[in-house]
């Protein structure tokens, strides 16, 4: 049995990584017309700017998956 505290976070991230991409998915394609969430990571694999504006995006998908949490530990 799992007990791990944090269930959408594991070793390999790939759950995790999706999770996290869900949670603000909706948001970006809402700033960005026209552009997928999957458009831009595929970009910032070789564009340092995107990178780290994606690195900002992800922040703010942690920061929702954490409120998430202790809303449901509650």
């Amino acid at each position: 049995m799992r007990t791990d505290p944090h269930p959408h976070f594991d070793s390999a991230g790939a759950w995790d990584r999706t999770y996290l991409e869900s949670l603000i998915r909706e948001d970006f394609e809402r700033c960005h017309p026209g552009e997928t969430l999957d458009d831009f990571k595929r970009r910032a694999s070789f564009s340092k700017e995107d990178k780290g504006l994606l690195r900002d995006w992800m922040a703010v998908a942690a920061a929702r998956a954490a409120a998430a949490r202790m809303v449901k530990e509650r």
